[in-house]
C-alpha cells in the first residue's frame, strides 16, 4: 500500500505558482511568499532557433533572478524592429520555429516553407517544454506570452497567421482585426493554439499566461481578450491544479474597469511612478510592471523603477535586458537597443529582490504616511510597512537623507543599504519612546533604502 501512495504522490504534478492565499497581492510558490524580479531577455528564447537559453537561464539562476517571459511565436520581429541590435524576436531566415508545422510548400516571408496552421510542430512543443523544464530546475517562472499585436505590417507580414504565410488561406484580413472576434477561422486557430499549449505545458509547476502583450495596440479587443482567457479556463477545467492567467492593462498606469474573473495578475508596461498600484490596490490581485526601457542605458533609471514598484506593493518587476542576444546568451553584449540591461544590473535588482524577502512582506502594505519629514529637494519615498513591526523604505534622489519616521515604543534595529553595491551602512540599536524617530543616512549618489525592525 505504502509504495502505491508514494507512486500517486510521486505522479501528482505540483501546484502551480499562485496567489498567497493570506495576501493575493502576493504570491505562493513551492511553499514560500514569493515576489518575482528579473531582467530578461527579449522574449525569443524558445521561437528563435538561435538562441541557446540553457546559458541564459543559467545567468538568471547565478544572478538569483527568478522570471522570463518567452512570447509564442505567433508573432515575430524583423531584424530593423525597434532599432534593437542582436534582436532575439528577431530570427535570422528559416531560424523562427512556432507552434504550427511547416508545409511543402515554399514561401514563407523569412525563409523556408509556409505553415500549416492545421498541424501542430512536435518540435516546437519538444523545445517549449524543455525551456520551461531548464527553468523550474533553475528556480525560474515561465511568464508564457501567447499573443501579441503587429505593431506595424512589417511584424504582421512575418507571421504564420497571415495568409500570403500558410496555407490555408486563413488571415488575408488587416492586421488589426487579427485580435477580435470578427473573423470565425482566425478565432478558431486561436482557441486552437490555446488548447494545445495549455494541454502541452498543464504539470508545470513554474508558469502563467499572459493573453496578449500590450493588447492596446494593434486592434485587440477586450471582448477578445476576455474570449482566450475564457478558452484557458476550459482547456484546465479537468486539471488538479490551475495556472494563473495574466492580462496587460496599459503602459504607464490606468484604473482597470470590469476585471475578467479569471485574471489573477494585472500587467502594466513602464509602470513609473508607480501609480497604478494605489489606482488598482482594491482589486486584491497582484499588480506587475512586466516591461521596461525607452530611457537611456544607463541602470539607475531600472533599478529605480524597480525599487519604487516593489515598495510600492507589487509583486512582479520584469526588467527588459538587451544584454542578452543570439550571439550572447549569457548576457555579456553591449546593449544597443532602445533600454538597458547587463551584469551589474542584473546585480542590482538581486539586492532589491534578497531586500524585500528579508522582510515578512505577505504582512506588509504600502504606506507612505509613516515618513514624516527629511527628504531632500524632488526626492521620494516609498514605504512598505507591518506596522509596529518592520518598515521597508526606498528613498530616490538627493544625497543625503535624514528621514523622520513614526515609530511605536519599544527596541528597534535600523540600516541603511547601499543599492548597488548591498553594503549595510550605519547600523544602529536604539530604544524609542514612540512617536517621530530621525534617521540619518550616509551620503548616497541617486538612492538608498533603508530597513527598520523590532528589536529583540
Amino acid at each position: 500500500m505504502l509504495p502505491l501512495m508514494l507512486s500517486l504522490l510521486a505522479a501528482t504534478p505540483a501546484e502551480p505558482i499562485r496567489l498567497h492565499p493570506d495576501n493575493p497581492h502576493y504570491l505562493l510558490w513551492r511553499g514560500k511568499p514569493t515576489v518575482l524580479i528579473t531582467s530578461g531577455e527579449h522574449y525569443g528564447a524558445v521561437l528563435n532557433l538561435d538562441f541557446d537559453y540553457v546559458p541564459y537561464l543559467d545567468e538568471l539562476q547565478r544572478c538569483g533572478l527568478n522570471l522570463t517571459r518567452t512570447f509564442s511565436g505567433v508573432y515575430c520581429e524583423g531584424p530593423g524592429s525597434f532599432k534593437i541590435k542582436g534582436n532575439p524576436l528577431a530570427p535570422k531566415p528559416g531560424r523562427l520555429i512556432c507552434p504550427w508545422a511547416r508545409s511543402e510548400a515554399p514561401g514563407y516571408a523569412n525563409g523556408g516553407n509556409k505553415f500549416d496552421l492545421t498541424r501542430f510542430d512536435p518540435a516546437y512543443f519538444a523545445r517549449l517544454r524543455d525551456f520551461v523544464a531548464q527553468a523550474a530546475k533553475r528556480g525560474v517562472v515561465v511568464e508564457y506570452v501567447l499573443f501579441c499585436p503587429f505593431y506595424k505590417d512589417e511584424m504582421w507580414d512575418l507571421s504564420p497567421m497571415n495568409a500570403r504565410n500558410n496555407v490555408n488561406g486563413i488571415g488575408a484580413i488587416p492586421r488589426t482585426e487579427v485580435h477580435t472576434l470578427k473573423h470565425k477561422d482566425m478565432l478558431a486557430v486561436h482557441e486552437a493554439f490555446v488548447r494545445k499549449a495549455v494541454a502541452e505545458l498543464r504539470d508545470f509547476d513554474n508558469l502563467y499566461y499572459e493573453i496578449c502583450n500590450e493588447p492596446y495596440f494593434g486592434g485587440c479587443t477586450l471582448e477578445w481578450q476576455h474570449r482566450i482567457a475564457d478558452v484557458i479556463v476550459e482547456a484546465e477545467s479537468d486539471f488538479p491544479h490551475k495556472h494563473l492567467i495574466a492580462q496587460n492593462i496599459a503602459n504607464g498606469k490606468a484604473k482597470i474597469e470590469k476585471p475578467h474573473p479569471a485574471v489573477s495578475i494585472f500587467n502594466f508596461h513602464y509602470a513609473t511612478p508607480p501609480d497604478t498600484l494605489a489606482m488598482n490596490w482594491g482589486l486584491n490581485k497582484v499588480i506587475a510592471d512586466d516591461e521596461t526601457g525607452f530611457k537611456g542605458s544607463g541602470d539607475a533609471v531600472y533599478r529605480g523603477e524597480g525599487w519604487d514598484f516593489i515598495l510600492a506593493g507589487g509583486a512582479i518587476y520584469s526588467n527588459l535586458d538587451y544584454s542578452f542576444t543570439p550571439d550572447a546568451e549569457a548576457g555579456t553584449a553591449k546593449p544597443d537597443a532602445p533600454g538597458g540591461g547587463g551584469a551589474s544590473l542584473r546585480r542590482q535588482l538581486r539586492i532589491l529582490k534578497d531586500f524585500i524577502e528579508s522582510f515578512d512582506f505577505v504582512k506588509m502594505t504600502p504606506d507612505n504616511s509613516v515618513v514624516k519629514g527629511g527628504l531632500p529637494p524632488k526626492a521620494t519615498a516609498r514605504a512598505l510597512v507591518e506596522k509596529g513591526k518592520a518598515y521597508a523604505v526606498y528613498v530616490r534622489g538627493g544625497s543625503q537623507a535624514t528621514l523622520t519616521l513614526d515609530l511605536p515604543a519599544g527596541a528597534w534595529k535600523a540600516e541603511w543599504l547601499d543599492t548597488k553595491t548591498g553594503a549595510i551602512e550605519r547600523p544602529e540599536t536604539f530604544q524609542h519612546p514612540g512617536g517621530p524617530k530621525p534617521l540619518a543616512s550616509p551620503p548616497y549618489t541617486d538612492d538608498i533604502a533603508l530597513r527598520v525592525k523590532r528589536g529583540e
